[in-house]
């Protein structure tokens, strides 16, 4: 399983719009082939910063994953609600296989 955890930081006055638009992505990423997991966790501690789970049977379906139009939509979408870069920390799921 191809596992990837996506590290959001949003500035605090656009959470609620970023909220919107992850909601949005996630609700069309778990009906993609290959899709086990796509959650979307909040940081109690600090309300603007998320952590994306995103587990894919393949690599293949994870990279399919960034060239849907719900995808593209969101990336472009949540851009400028940004406080830094994202960033994605590739992992190998062992348990549950694929």
């Amino acid at each position: 399983m191809h596992v990837t955890l996506v590290y959001v930081h949003v500035k605090p006055e656009r959470v609620d719009d970023f909220i919107a638009a992850m909601r949005a992505n996630h609700e069309a990423s778990v009906q993609e082939h290959g899709n086990r997991r796509f959650d979307v966790l909040r940081d109690p501690a600090d309300p603007a910063r998320f952590c994306i789970y995103e587990a894919y049977a393949t690599e293949a379906d994870a990279k399919a994953h960034k060239l849907t139009a719900h995808y593209i939509t969101w990336r472009d979408q949540v851009a400028d609600m940004m406080a830094e870069p994202r960033t994605g920390v590739t992992w190998s799921g062992l348990f549950p296989a694929g």
